[in-house]
């Protein structure tokens, strides 16, 4: 029987499997080791925002007798923070503005002063500095790096057992938590952990609690560079919505929940984490410290000069079979996003229909000689009232089935309706959405969605009304190669956006080669494909039907054919890339 959708892919490290230990026993002796014949060891323990300290010097109290630093000690009052921050985080329940601040912008320096004095003048054998800025207190005789993914960070704001980091907000609304890591402490928390990389000398995986493992710094760097000579996928995660669907949970085999899974993340290198198998253990790390320490390898030159460490592309899943439509919405345009919200560039998007039941739809655009104002009135009067929006008034209705490829650019308006599972292919800046209206209906908080009608009154392209959506947006398929195993077809984007995809559908195997970029795919068709190097670079990477995987631009040729169990039958696979 051939094997369902890979929900815990790994990737295989090799030649460190020496220099990996598990659990707080092991980490400790290691530790230990590694203090030789000092008198004093202090041991630095520079952590993402939401790790559990109190776990970690728990464990490590195996070390015997420590002085403890804590880092937050020497950090700003939460009332100067809060001064220092307003402005980037705004009144918004959603939106702030990307902030510039560095973590030592959160510390106050003669408090940091002191928390250095103290190392130096322990009189303890060994001296332990933890917290996020604990690097900034010592340089350490050993460095810890203790990471974690946003996706955990979000699970723990909402379980409530973290606020955000310098904030006693657990109970804080989990939107406005999401903001404040989003625009404010996760940025910075990049920036220390890509200024003081080179200086660690381990790598610590908490996220599943008192599971720890260590990896020594070459170990975890080298791990990185053999990730990107090779096609890999990161470490999907499903979300429940008020709009969910059935594709997701019967397909995938998920757990059942009590509301159904809306959304499916598996190509989001911000959110997403990768499992780094070295044989001992797996070590769960951020897919963004792949963009951010192997970034050309990775990315590619050329998109490396246009983005920098970042992953313009994003791919995911959204489920309305047997669910709700989506939220009616629009993305902002480039100018907008750059001046509100410090953006560089903007949410352009496709929806690829993976798979849809008889009568699915996509919202998309306007229709033709509508009064522009009498929209935005109902709309106004829909958020203030009960009063249901007319969307088909306004909006044109086209018929959604299995392989249509509808075109996104921001200022469009759209939604999925229900009844399609939709790939979604979109650029990165993935919470710019601009609710219009949603439906009459509530969050699963039992909250309103929150509405941005004037954000996105400000961003409705008015220009794009019937005529101009059926040329340019709806399933624009152009067949450029075709012989007697494969067919490749230019799916779009549209001109307007920086994302070309191109469809293959192959019997046999198929060509491809990244040209210094990398390429992010999908098995849209087929129950299993084999990807390989024509020069044996890799070793074959089989990918089944529905999973996302990404070809680093290093990888340069590949390959791709149907898998042993399905040989014969018809393939396709969606691919996407920045155009030159």
């Amino acid at each position: 029987m051939t094997k369902l959708y890979d929900k815990y892919p790994s990737i295989p490290v090799s030649g460190w499997e020496q220099e990996v230990w598990v659990g707080y026993q092991e980490i400790a002796d290691a530790l230990v080791a590694r203090q030789s014949d000092r008198e004093k060891t202090v041991i630095v323990i520079e952590c993402y925002p939401g790790v559990r300290q109190k776990e970690i010097l728990s464990g490590l109290s195996r070390l015997g007798s420590a002085a403890i630093v804590h880092a937050e000690r020497a950090a700003k009052d939460k009332e100067d923070v809060s001064n220092m921050i307003d402005r980037y985080l705004t009144d918004d329940r959603v939106f702030g503005y990307m902030a510039p601040f560095h973590i030592q912008d959160f510390y106050n320096s003669e408090k940091l002063e002191v928390l250095q004095d103290e190392v130096k003048q322990s009189n303890e054998s060994i001296v332990i500095v933890i917290g996020t800025g604990a690097s900034l207190i010592a340089d350490g005789d050993i460095v810890i790096y203790a990471d974690m993914t946003r996706w955990e960070a979000q699970l723990r704001f909402r379980s409530k057992e973290f606020g955000n980091w310098l904030a006693d907000n657990q109970e804080e609304d989990i939107l406005r938590k999401y903001k404040r890591g989003y625009f404010i402490e996760w940025r910075a928390a990049d920036r220390l952990k890509r200024k003081q990389a080179d200086r660690f000398h381990f790598y610590l995986d908490t996220i599943i609690p008192n599971e720890p493992k260590l990896i020594s710094s070459r170990a975890y760097f080298d791990g990185l560079r053999q990730t990107v000579r090779r096609p890999f996928r990161m470490v999907p995660y499903f979300d429940p919505g008020v709009w969910g669907g059935q594709w997701l949970e019967s397909q995938i085999e998920l757990e059942p929940k009590e509301h159904p899974y809306a959304w499916g993340f598996d190509g989001v290198p911000e959110e997403n984490s990768l499992h780094l198998d070295f044989g001992k253990a797996k070590i769960d790390t951020p897919a963004i410290n792949l963009v951010f320490f192997e970034s050309k390898a990775l990315l590619g030159e050329r998109v490396y000069a246009r983005f920098g460490a970042e992953f313009p592309i994003r791919f995911d899943f959204l489920d309305t079979i047997g669910g709700q439509n989506l939220s009616l919405q629009v993305h902002p345009t480039t100018d907008y996003i750059r001046e509100q919200f410090g953006m560089p560039y903007t949410q352009d998007e496709s929806y690829y229909i993976l798979d849809a039941k008889p009568g699915a739809e996509v919202y998309l655009g306007l229709k033709e000689g509508i009064d522009q104002d009498a929209m935005i009135a109902d709309l106004r009067r829909a958020q203030e009232e009960k009063y249901t929006f007319p969307a088909e008034k306004y909006i044109n209705v086209y018929p959604a089935r299995k392989h249509d490829h509808f075109l996104i650019p921001a200022g469009t308006i759209h939604c999925s309706g229900s009844d399609a599972m939709v790939l979604e292919i979109s650029a990165t800046p993935y919470i710019f959405t601009f609710k219009l209206w949603d439906w009459d209906r509530l969050g699963l908080d039992g909250k309103p969605r929150p509405v941005h009608l004037e954000h996105g009154k400000n961003n409705i392209a008015w220009e794009r009304t019937t005529p101009w959506i059926d040329e340019n947006l709806v399933s624009q398929m152009d067949t450029l190669t075709e012989n007697e195993t494969w067919t490749e077809e230019r799916t779009g984007l549209h001109p307007l956006e920086f994302i070309e995809t191109r469809r293959h559908w192959f019997t046999g195997p198929v060509e491809h080669t990244t040209e210094d970029c990398f390429h992010m795919l999908n098995l849209v068709e087929g129950a299993e494909a084999i990807v390989e190097s024509p020069t044996g670079e890799f070793e074959p990477f089989t990918i089944r039907y529905a999973e996302t995987f990404i070809i680093p631009a290093s990888v340069g040729r590949y390959t791709i054919k149907p898998g042993l169990s399905s040989e014969g039958e018809r393939h396709a696979t969606v691919k996407a890339y920045v155009r030159n």
